[in-house]
């Protein structure tokens, strides 16, 4: 027993002189890293505050740029925007001010006396021109603007961060700002904060250990199971996609040979049927030429029919794709597409190429093929680029049009207008390529690449 409790007090005595330890030393850095945690803090306090006021401006211009953008207006319109402005509050000592290039006072919510005065030569305490300071930072495009101001809320003259832009156009000058003490309180808040947790920490280090190795334990197990799960449902989500990417295909090739295929071996087989008719009935007669007219017309449907055999079969596998290689294939397919939308389509093939896996080239012809069909569906262009970029260390498939595009994100988590674009971003993923898809008003660019480590695998 007194060998288990010597054990037991040679375990314990380190620990309880390291914890003592850690806690004096806790304590007698506390103020020191309070101080630096608030140094550190105290500029991330400052940009928000800037970041804070451009949203604000940005929030005021927004709200009466329907008014401005038709110019300089009549005097009805600008006290139209004056008035929404007036209403644009965020404290009692938040709002907006507008000044004309001259610094006469257009609008000051907390101050309408002094609407239609003209402050430019304004002096405070330190003998400067805060109004003057607004005006040139305005005419400069606009800025930040430290000066001396009359606080509503205080009747005093305090530090002030403004803001000033120039409205385009009309000679006015938009403004808001906040006053330096209320990050000095933010500043006070955080410290009073840290200071608590120092203090807090004090009293929780004995159980730190414990709680960090069973944090940690259960941490671990959680990340484990965590990341199990979503791997299984990406295999699940992977699987679904695969099914209905084939069943969308096959009922694409149904809908061609039922729309397309059907319809025109039926309507070749009543013409024939009605030459035929005609034919038994008129076979002496001098009407042989409509029987010959007829039989003909027969003959110019079944070669409709066989036009549109051909052209399924090209789109399940085309043959030039495995007869003479990607450019060759991309290069017919552009011109089909061309052909039957009536776009102009530019191609920039690699004079020189060399050929890489069959999946990689069949992922990026159907990846064309994709891209072609939604520029000539949804994208409303008049110019189409087909790239294919060919190094020693990278294979660059650009698909890009001058339509009046889309958003990407909107579209990619639609689970219906998205599935084509993620399809293609599933196949060249796939292999280890990457996909990439940009979208404005002034055009689409599609994106497929493969680095060389992918092209070897």
């Amino acid at each position: 027993m007194r060998q288990r409790a010597a054990l037991i007090l040679i375990a314990l005595v380190p620990l309880l002189v390291a914890s003592l330890g850690l806690a004096w030393l806790v304590k007698q850095r506390s103020q020191v890293l309070a101080e630096l945690h608030l140094q550190a803090v105290q500029p991330v306090l400052m940009a928000a505050r800037r970041d804070e006021l451009q949203s604000f401006i940005n929030l005021g211009r927004s709200a009466i740029a329907h008014l401005v953008r038709d110019g300089m207006p009549d005097a009805a319109v600008q006290a139209q925007a004056l008035a929404i402005l007036k209403r644009l509050e965020f404290s009692y000592d938040g709002y907006f001010f507008v000044l004309d290039f001259d610094g006469r006072v257009l609008l000051y919510p907390r101050r309408p006396q002094l609407v239609g005065q003209n402050l430019a030569d304004l002096e405070d305490s330190q003998g400067r021109l805060p109004v003057q300071q607004l005006l040139a930072q305005a005419r400069a495009g606009g800025g930040y603007v430290e000066l001396e101001w009359l606080r509503p809320s205080t009747g005093r003259a305090e530090s002030r961060l403004s803001y000033v832009e120039p409205i385009a156009g009309w000679e006015w000058v938009l403004g808001t700002g906040t006053y330096f003490d209320e990050s000095q309180r933010a500043r006070k808040r955080i410290g009073e904060a840290t200071e608590a947790a120092i203090a807090d920490t004090l009293w929780r280090v004995g159980a730190i250990a414990v709680l960090c190795t069973l944090g940690a334990a259960a941490a671990a197990m959680f990340i484990n199971l965590n990341e199990q799960r979503k791997a299984d449902g990406k295999l699940r989500a992977m699987a679904g996609q695969l099914v209905m990417s084939q069943e969308a295909e096959r009922a694409r090739v149904a809908r061609e040979l039922h729309d397309g295929v059907g319809q025109s071996l039926v309507s070749a087989k009543y013409v024939l049927e009605s030459a035929q008719a005609r034919a038994r009935l008129k076979a002496d007669s001098a009407d042989a030429g409509e029987v010959a007219q007829g039989m003909q017309a027969g003959i110019d449907r079944l070669r409709d029919v066989l036009v549109d055999l051909r052209r399924i079969s090209h789109d399940l596998r085309p043959a030039l794709l495995d007869d003479l290689g990607l450019p060759q294939a991309l290069d017919h397919l552009a011109r089909e597409w061309s052909q039957r939308s009536g776009l102009p389509i530019q191609l920039d093939l690699p004079p020189s190429y060399e050929p890489v896996s069959e999946a990689v080239e069949t992922a990026l012809f159907r990846v064309s093929q994709e891209a072609l069909g939604n520029v000539e569906t949804h994208a409303a262009a008049s110019q189409v680029h087909l790239r294919l970029k060919r190094t020693r260390a990278m294979l660059i498939l650009d698909i890009e049009d001058n339509g009046c595009g889309f958003d990407v994100d909107q579209v990619l988590n639609s689970p219906r207008s998205g599935l084509g674009l993620t399809h293609m971003r599933e196949r060249i993923e796939q292999l280890g390529g990457q996909w990439l898809l940009s979208s404005s008003a002034s055009g689409t660019l599609v994106r497929a690449q493969f680095d060389r480590k992918a092209l070897l695998t």
